[in-house]
């Protein structure tokens, strides 16, 4: 607790222990103008002080559709923390957009966990309720505000609702993906097209599909940082409005009860959200997510445990990219609690949530799984939904989503199509005369963390034009880039080192032999390790255009994918560094 300043009244001795009595508690002036700032917003504060203030870091904004509907919901979680006592205090966070930042946001992840945890220093924060949605703004809040320690709960936007084209439901990502290599194809005309981009403009919220938005919300709550049952809720309905203000309640309880990120992300919790990562299916992003969260917490979480985890996992979720259905049906059948009952004896079930209720008594109180929850006996996969990688293409490994890919094509050897850049490869796969067959394996070197920078989702390469026509789906596909969750298809994934960094993935050429083999748990690339020093010896790195500002900050600082692409200055691998420094508190 910082000291306060000499005059302060003393504290009562059945007073709570609050972080905000040091701004606002006392008749000295410090306090007096403290209480005077929150009062014209019509934050009354007493000079005993005692009541607990929650910030509502809301990201809600026009340039996002994924949080607007936080806009709605914020309302319901100032009521919640006002009904329990506390008085809330909303402040807009960076609103980080999938569909309109460029060249992605996930260059903006870090900033915006820097951005969290230094309100949350500075200002009188005694707890905080995180309002977040679209892809990045989930992890990254939850990362500032693990940095930070507060008591905390976090509240999503929901999935937007499902549009209808020609009569069929369609899923936000995975259609679209799928409906442009129908017009690149011929089959989906200018009228079709437009029909579509109409249809789709269906209404706000977040990826209706197991994309990273959902993703990331599921796991949050089964991390125990959300209300149970609430991840899963659609945007706009009436029961996210109770969550929300659920949610207010608990921050309030949380503050009292002192029930810290720190207390909550354990190793146990972190092995619970991988094992769930496998259940869903869920997005290859959170992997980084997740690894991310875990060094702020100072948890290990190598990358080898995403493959240990998920044996004997059951793939249970039924929603698109890996299955056929939606949010709203997983929602229907029981959400993350559904999820966490059908798991069962998978899962460490005395793993406590911010409620105080733990995982295990969430999910005895959930009903069976049914609709687009499976049995455990009939589910799409038995152990798990991805596979680690690594060998001479990626020593420190990579990671591929095993339950969107092509089976056949889990074993594949082939010859190497290289593109060095997003621009080359958009160029060079509409080419009519490429040299490629089904059988080639499509690599994009030069998109990871440092190389863009931001490692952008561009790793799901489009099949080459002339191989669409001739009716391929499916090809093997080895980068350092993401994809989104929405996305699909045999694609080994964050490869490290990046080629940028000078990892292997900068020195294939066409032609050179790739071979994957998920069971062997291998990507090699067949080339002699003479000519491999040759080409590194002619190798530099590529210049920058960043020579100031954020980008060349977090160029200068990422870390690469197994590690979460964190800054390396943010991360907490020991007890001192997980120490939150208070700021002086006086006049400013």
């Amino acid at each position: 607790m910082t000291p306060r300043p000499p005059g302060a009244s003393p504290r009562s001795a059945t007073a709570p222990r609050l972080r905000s009595d040091a701004w606002l508690r006392g008749d000295d002036e410090v306090a007096l103008a403290n209480r005077v700032a929150l009062a014209s917003a019509g934050l009354g504060i007493s000079a005993d002080g005692g009541r607990p203030v929650i910030g509502i870091a809301n990201s809600a904004s026009d340039l996002n559709p994924c949080n607007l509907p936080l806009r709605d919901l914020a309302g319901a979680v100032r009521a919640g923390i006002r009904e329990a006592g506390g008085v809330p205090a909303e402040f807009g966070s960076i609103p980080l957009g999938e569909d309109l930042m460029k060249p992605s946001a996930m260059l903006y992840r870090n900033l915006l966990s820097i951005e969290i945890e230094e309100i949350i220093r500075s200002y009188p924060l005694d707890g905080i309720v995180l309002l977040a949605g679209c892809d990045k703004t989930v992890p990254g809040a939850i990362m500032g505000a693990v940095s930070a320690d507060l008591p905390m709960v976090l509240v999503t936007s929901g999935s937007r609702e499902p549009a209808m084209f020609r009569g069929r439901r369609i899923g936000t990502g995975s259609d679209l993906w799928r409906l442009w290599d129908e017009r690149r194809a011929g089959r989906l005309d200018d009228a079709g097209w437009r029909e579509l981009e109409r249809c789709l403009a269906c209404g706000t919220g977040t990826c209706n599909t197991m994309g990273t938005a959902s993703t990331m919300a599921i796991l949050a709550e089964t991390l125990g940082l959300m209300i149970p049952g609430s991840a899963t809720i659609p945007a706009g309905y009436p029961r996210g409005r109770a969550a929300a203000a659920a949610a207010g309640r608990c921050a309030v309880e949380a503050v009292r009860e002192d029930r810290r990120p720190s207390a909550l992300l354990t190793p146990a919790a972190f092995a619970n959200a991988i094992r769930m990562l496998h259940a869903v299916g869920g997005s290859t992003n959170a992997i980084i997510h997740l690894a991310a969260i875990a060094g702020r917490a100072g948890i290990p979480l190598p990358l080898d445990d995403l493959g240990r985890l998920g044996q004997g996992i059951p793939v249970l979720a039924d929603v698109e990219p890996s299955g056929a259905g939606l949010l709203p049906d997983l929602d229907r059948a029981g959400g993350v609690p559904a999820l966490l009952r059908e798991l069962g004896g998978r899962l460490d079930t005395g793993a406590v949530t911010v409620t105080g209720a733990t995982i295990g008594e969430i999910a005895s109180a959930a009903p069976p799984a049914s609709g687009a929850i499976r049995p455990a006996g009939v589910s799409l996969g038995k152990e798990g939904a991805f596979a680690v990688v690594r060998g001479s293409l990626a020593p420190d490994g990579a990671v591929i989503k095993t339950s969107a890919a092509t089976p056949a094509l889990l074993r594949h050897r082939g010859p190497a199509l290289v593109f060095h850049g997003y621009e080359e490869m958009r160029r060079r796969v509409g080419d009519p005369a490429l040299d490629v067959t089904p059988g080639s394996v499509l690599v994009l070197a030069g998109c990871g963390p440092v190389g863009v920078p931001g490692m952008p989702e561009w790793g799901m390469i489009p099949i080459p034009a002339k191989l669409v026509a001739d009716g391929v789906t499916d090809m093997v596909r080895v980068t350092d880039a993401r994809m989104s969750g929405t996305s699909f298809g045999t694609v080994v994934l964050h490869a490290a080192p990046e080629a940028a960094a000078g990892g292997p993935l900068a020195l294939v050429a066409d032609g050179d032999p790739v071979a994957v083999d998920v069971a062997a748990g291998s990507l090699t690339l067949d080339v002699p390790d003479a000519e491999l020093a040759r080409r590194r010896a002619a190798w530099s790195p590529p210049p920058s255009p960043h020579l100031r500002g954020w980008p060349a900050l977090y160029r200068d600082h990422v870390l690469q994918a197994p590690e979460g692409c964190d800054l390396d200055f943010l991360r907490a691998p020991t007890k001192e560094h997980r120490r939150f420094v208070e700021p002086v508190v006086g006049r400013s």
